[in-house]
């Protein structure tokens, strides 16, 4: 038998070891598919952490912790609660309006279409009227359907949402002892591995969250004014869009956007419509090139190509939460290679290596 060429031999002691990991990799991913509502609930508990805890610390100081902990959870619910309510008042308030304007804008919208330069003849306007017709009568059943199984979806979604403000309360209160005591469990070999890995970790997490919600309050104040200076109803609501489309990088203020546009076409006419159009742009630049920059320089900047293609992979895999999903765990991974190559060249150096921040959630405010 001749010898084996050592590059076959080297290629082959990789493939398997690539064959391993990618049936690890998938593995975890059946898992995940398996249990993703509790995935996801926990993802909520640690953006809910990672949002309150600040404000938790600082009662902390005045106050028990269990009482700060509990303050800091019941006025965010309120707050968000309250928010909520105002934007029902408003669409209840301007829902025949918005009937009224609507029924007029398809009008418009008839007219439009019949003249140059689309030039659409009345008569297939009024086909496509009555295909749309026809569509949703012979389908009647299956948009029940649908919307009974909407209705046990809303259930489901209730539930992750009980068990991630549960998960945060214990997060909240002892997250700190709670990764000390997961230290202690592992081989002392990997401790302070691990330990870098995660303070790195969570150190991204929370400057991402911070940025990208801040981010997504400043598009949804400049979309609801900009749209409230308009004139185009339901202001409120559609700047509320715009605030939870933004957790989604790149393609999820446009998307909202332009929902905000067909409600401007149909209510106001293609004039307003198309400044709103121009809005889009003009908030993209914005967002891209003054917000993200500014706001995000505390975690970890990717390049945009590496955003687009983690929303896109997201969005595959795991439909709207892989999308959101995508940037942070992205951003993470990148800090925790980052910070365990940093360490491991400190520790190879002949210099003592920096001190570590303490453990826990206390920040760099202590």
């Amino acid at each position: 038998m001749p010898p084996v060429s050592p590059f076959l031999r080297t290629a082959a002691s990789h493939a398997w070891r690539l064959l391993v990991v990618g049936a690890a990799v998938y593995a975890v991913f059946v898992v995940l598919g398996r249990f993703h509502e509790i995935g996801v609930a926990l993802f909520l508990g640690l953006v809910i952490t990672a949002l309150l805890s600040p404000l938790s610390r600082r009662l902390a100081r005045v106050i028990p912790r269990s009482l700060a902990v509990a303050v800091s959870l019941i006025g965010s619910a309120c707050l968000l609660l309250g928010v909520l309510a105002l934007v029902g008042e408003a669409v209840a308030g301007e829902s025949e309006n918005l009937v009224r304007e609507f029924r007029d804008g398809l009008v418009s919208i008839q007219k439009w279409l019949e003249r140059p330069p689309l030039r659409l003849g009345s008569e297939a306007v009024s086909d496509l009227q009555s295909r749309v017709g026809e569509y949703v009568s012979s389908h009647r059943s299956t948009l029940l359907n649908t919307a009974v199984s909407g209705a046990g979806q809303v259930v489901q979604v209730l539930t992750v949402l009980a068990l991630a403000v549960f998960s945060s309360v214990f997060f909240l209160h002892g997250g700190d002892r709670q990764w000390a005591w997961f230290r202690a469990q592992l081989p002392e070999g990997v401790r302070e591995r691990v330990g870098v890995a995660g303070r790195a970790a969570w150190r991204t997490f929370t400057g991402y969250t911070h940025g990208i919600v801040l981010v997504a309050a400043t598009n949804a104040a400049l979309v609801g004014l900009a749209l409230y200076l308009l004139g185009v109803p339901l202001a409120l609501p559609l700047a509320l869009l715009e605030f939870f489309a933004a957790f989604v990088p790149l393609i999820g203020s446009p998307i909202a956007l332009a929902v905000a546009a067909v409600v401007a076409l149909a209510a106001k006419g293609p004039l307003i419509a198309g400044v709103v159009v121009a809005l889009i742009v003009v908030i993209g630049q914005i967002e891209g090139h003054l917000l993200h920059p500014l706001v995000m320089s505390w975690a970890v900047a990717l390049h945009p190509l590496v955003v687009a293609v983690s929303v896109v992979a997201g969005a595959i895999a795991a439909g709207v939460v892989g999308a959101v999903v995508a940037v942070p765990l992205v951003s993470v991974t990148w800090s925790v290679r980052s910070a365990l190559r940093a360490h491991a060249a400190a520790a190879a150096s002949p210099l003592p290596p920096p001190q570590p921040p303490p453990v826990g959630d206390a920040g760099p405010d202590g």
